[in-house]
């Protein structure tokens, strides 16, 4: 039972806690743990024996039906917690990087004072209120505001359900109110080859043939740019795939099923990410690893691709080696937007480079979603759109659900005839092939056959 302390003019109450004092060698000892309250809340003190002494009912039924937060835990400063918080988190190193960086830039500075137990729903409202402030005044982007509240949605709801550190989140989430409000999306339309044919013939100015390839390959294979791009390891092209896989057990498991004489495939085995500033290579998302047949179009193309340089990457940068973190900047701003002629020194002139219109402030990974638009054009499965696209097919349909080698036959087929329907028109300029890389970024050579500008 809880017992009364007046202390001059104060009430105080102490209660059980649930807890034991712990001995020297950590065990529990038979000493009881208490705690105490002068008020029900923080500067708000009891006015009577009667309300202390009920306050103190209160805890100690919330300890008897496993309820109840010790004070201490609840105490725990949100700078403390955040941090404690965030090391215990198993994720890919570029989500752990993001977290630590909204932690940084937002969250802690302006919780890390205040316990957890503490925040209430009024804090976060307000907190919520100026996010909204800086959105509107241009200093952070919805996205970023939208992150920021779910991630210290995470920390809450952590905080409550995995270490009893709260008896309930301060976020409260109510159904939708008002008048309905659609939300916005990403304008898009439809992917047209003669759009790809800029970007391509574009890249093919700025980086040389491995860019004309590049192009096609996002958009005739779905793989998710920049990162399972710049992660295409040579061992895992179409011209050398399976017999190359450094894998034993599944470069048996493909022989029979792919490779230059069967079906052409490629191998989504690692993606590049950068931490701490270095670039590593991770499993792909959602551990999305997979195999995509090629058409033989573009397996002819990566066959030359790879015979024109001897990098380890697939897709090396102008000058060899990785690609650069400025990839968006230095290469698919100029290949989206092109760039003016430039003359005076022989060996600083550059043809001017058109901006394909069509493109203008879209990304790069909107080929991706012009591949999946041509998969359910075509009419293919849905598991084989989604096996090809690395998702996976949820409950019964997914479990019971197959890939099999005539699926992804179809698949290539239907590539081949879209390539082949486009190229039957006779109007489209080509790249010769192969092609060696331009001398450098900023610095790109003629090409030996100059594209038309029709």
């Amino acid at each position: 039972m809880p017992y009364i302390e007046r202390r001059g003019g104060s009430i105080r109450v102490k209660w059980w806690g649930g807890e034991y004092v712990l001995g020297a060698e950590g065990r529990p000892t038979k000493r009881k743990k208490y705690e105490s309250a002068s008020g029900p809340e923080p500067g708000i003190p009891f006015q009577s024996e009667d309300e202390a002494y009920n306050y103190g009912l209160d805890r100690e039924h919330e300890v008897r039906h496993g309820t109840h937060i010790p004070r201490a835990s609840s105490k725990t400063p949100m700078r403390d917690y955040c941090w404690m918080w965030w090391e215990a988190q198993d994720l890919r190193p570029m989500s752990m990087d993001r977290y630590k960086s909204r932690l940084r830039a937002r969250i802690v500075p302006y919780w890390g004072d205040r316990p957890v137990g503490d925040i209430t729903a009024w804090e976060y409202d307000a907190w919520k209120k100026g996010l909204k402030k800086a959105e509107a005044a241009k200093e952070i982007s919805r996205d970023y505001v939208n992150q920021l509240l779910s991630l210290f949605n995470l920390l809450m709801t952590d905080a409550v359900v995995k270490y009893k550190l709260r008896a309930e989140s301060p976020i409260i989430k109510h159904g939708r109110r008002g008048r309905y409000v659609k939300a916005k999306r990403e304008a898009k339309r439809p992917m047209e080859m003669q759009v790809l044919h800029a970007l391509a013939r574009n890249a093919y100015a700025v980086w040389g043939f491995a860019g004309w390839v590049c192009v096609w390959t996002v958009a005739f294979t779905g793989l998710r740019p920049p990162g399972e791009m710049w992660g295409l390891r040579r061992e895992f092209a179409s011209p050398t795939w399976p017999a190359s896989d450094p894998d034993s057990d599944r470069r048996a498991d493909a022989a029979d099923r792919y490779g230059p004489g069967r079906m052409p495939a490629l191998r989504v085995q690692w993606q590049q990410q950068y931490v701490d500033s270095q670039r590593i290579l991770v499993d792909p998302k959602y551990d999305s690893h997979r195999t995509l047949v090629l058409p033989p179009f573009l397996h002819e193309m990566h066959a030359a691709l790879l015979a024109s340089h001897d990098s380890e990457w697939v897709f090396p940068a102008i000058q060899g080696g990785e690609m650069p973190r400025s990839w968006y900047d230095s290469y698919w701003s100029p290949i989206r937007d092109g760039w003016p002629e430039r003359s005076g020194r022989k060996d600083m002139e550059r043809p001017a480079i058109p901006a394909v219109e069509e493109m203008a402030g879209k990304r790069f990974y909107l080929l991706r979603h012009g591949h999946r638009e041509w998969l359910d054009e075509d009419g293919h499965s849905r598991t084989a759109i989604e096996t090809r696209m690395g998702h996976e097919v949820a409950g019964v349909e997914g479990l019971y659900s197959n890939l099999t080698p005539r699926m992804e036959a179809a698949i290539a087929q239907s590539l081949q005839e879209r390539w082949e329907s486009f190229w039957g028109m006779g109007i489209w300029w080509a790249p010769p092939f192969p092609s060696s890389l331009p001398s450098g970024p900023g610095d790109v050579e003629t090409p030996r056959s100059e594209p038309d500008q029709a």
